[in-house]
């Protein structure tokens, strides 16, 4: 039985959708069976992965809204498989009021697919509603991006705050699986800092492996392809394959 683990982070910019797709490669990489479920209506994460949206059949939206089996949006790709998303999602949170059990939608259509993936990771908006909840109600955990910069810790107080709540009432399988540094840069000690607050918040949570800032990283997307698939050699490349090591470790 495969796991769930939701990546979330409620402030944008922290590298969320990037370690979505890029640990989805690189753990495929290692053998394992990944889907990533692209549950953002940006649908970064599907392109990423090389998923072209104007020709899927399918998306996620279809899944949750139009009771359309998950396994028939899949999109199998050479990096791993895709549950995609579309712009359509946007205005789902809305249309989730009126259906049955709104919170619990998304869990309800991926639960049939465990048996068939080591993982499958849950690409969240940066937000805290109802396409948020209907990840964190659907995951076993959660997997938090942290980037190395000021406002590092702003806002994880709410996510913690949304992930009690879920866990008490909704959800009580749902732990931190893991939190991810992004964007650090080992010329300031500013970026070592932060990384050294953020463990304190977490104890034992951290991941050893930071994702540093990285061009490779920021032009992987433009090309519809992981980091590992676009620059092998570089940096953020090594990173995520080296978190992977980690996570696979944990699973």
């Amino acid at each position: 039985m495969g796991k769930i683990i939701a990546v979330v982070n409620q402030k944008g910019g922290v590298g969320k959708t990037t370690t979505a797709v890029n640990l989805t490669a690189a753990l495929h990489d290692l053998g394992l069976k990944i889907l990533l479920c692209d549950f953002d209506p940006q649908a970064n994460a599907s392109s990423g992965l090389g998923v072209d949206k104007r020709k899927i059949k399918h998306s996620v939206y279809d899944v949750v809204i139009n009771d359309i089996p998950a396994e028939q949006a899949i999109v199998q790709t050479q990096y791993g498989d895709v549950l995609p998303s579309h712009a359509d999602l946007a205005g789902a949170g809305v249309e989730l009021l009126s259906l049955p059990n709104p919170n619990h939608r998304l869990g309800a259509a991926l639960k049939p697919l465990k048996e068939r993936y080591d993982l499958i990771l849950i690409d969240c908006p940066p937000s805290l509603e109802l396409l948020t909840l209907n990840g964190l109600c659907a995951a076993d955990g959660i997997l938090v991006p942290v980037q190395c910069e000021y406002f590092a810790l702003e806002g994880l107080s709410d996510l913690m705050a949304t992930l009690r709540m879920v866990k008490k009432r909704l959800n009580p399988r749902l732990e931190i699986f893991g939190v991810a540094l992004t964007m650090f840069d080992g010329r300031t000690n500013f970026s070592t800092q932060v990384a050294q607050e953020v463990r304190r918040h977490f104890p034992g949570k951290v991941f050893a492996t930071v994702i540093p800032r990285n061009v490779r990283l920021a032009e992987a997307p433009s090309h519809g392809l992981p980091v590992t698939a676009y620059d092998k050699s570089s940096r953020g490349a090594v990173a995520y394959k080296a978190m992977a090591e980690e996570m696979r470790s944990k699973l």
